[in-house]
């Protein structure tokens, strides 16, 4: 449904499992920052926090990606298919391309 055509299998349900409790926890540290701001806290706590989300989101998309690489990228080589197999190295260049940036 939200996914590029040639899309092989989803992610594995362990890494579901984990990648949704950081988030929840990520959802968690959010609001105490914004929290913090409406309680006029320092800048630099705030700054600190932010910093802190930035990094557990980090940590998430690497494993998203590492799960995508493991099962997608694996599958589109054992396949065999030339075509998906371009296709798939293709879309990580680009997103490792974004999220570098």
């Amino acid at each position: 449904m939200y996914t590029h055509e040639g899309y092989l299998s989803s992610m594995q349900h362990e890494t579901k499992s984990a990648v949704h409790k950081r988030l929840v926890r990520i959802e968690g540290q959010v609001r105490g920052i914004a929290r913090m701001v409406e309680d006029d806290r320092y800048c630099i706590d705030i700054v600190t926090q932010i910093s802190a989300v930035r990094a557990a989101l980090r940590r998430v998309e690497e494993e998203v990606l590492r799960d995508h690489v493991a099962h997608c990228v694996e599958d589109a080589i054992a396949s065999g298919n030339q075509g998906v197999q371009r296709e798939k190295i293709s879309e990580l260049i680009d997103v490792l391309g974004r999220t570098s940036r």
